[in-house]
């Protein structure tokens, strides 16, 4: 292979380099060209996801809120039931008393 040869090989090579390269940049625009229609569509559906966001970090707050509430009724709840219980068990014992006690007064 003389000079000539390898310098028309390699403009050969080059041009199809190029070529292919050109090629594939105009595939990417080809393919990622987004229209205005496209970017209006997506401003919109971005909107309407911040504001699904948002509702949500509402809901989340009013049920961590409603959760506080609840368990702060439920522990009161609890702990009128077990002075409840305490109670009905004092005067059980205290009606237990009075019985027995009736008892020996009247066989006395």
């Amino acid at each position: 292979m003389n000079r000539t040869e390898f310098i028309i090989a390699t403009a050969i090579i080059l041009f199809v380099a190029f070529a292919l390269g050109w090629f594939a940049n105009w595939l990417v625009h080809r393919f990622i060209r987004v229209s205005h229609s496209d970017v209006g569509e997506l401003d919109r559906m971005a909107q309407e996801l911040h504001e699904a966001e948002e509702t949500r970090d509402q809901a989340i707050t009013y049920l961590q809120q409603r959760e506080a509430e609840l368990t702060n009724q439920l522990s009161q709840t609890e702990a009128e039931l077990a002075a409840t219980m305490d109670g009905l068990r004092e005067a059980r014992q205290e009606a237990e008393h009075m019985r027995a006690h009736i008892e020996r007064t009247s066989q006395g």
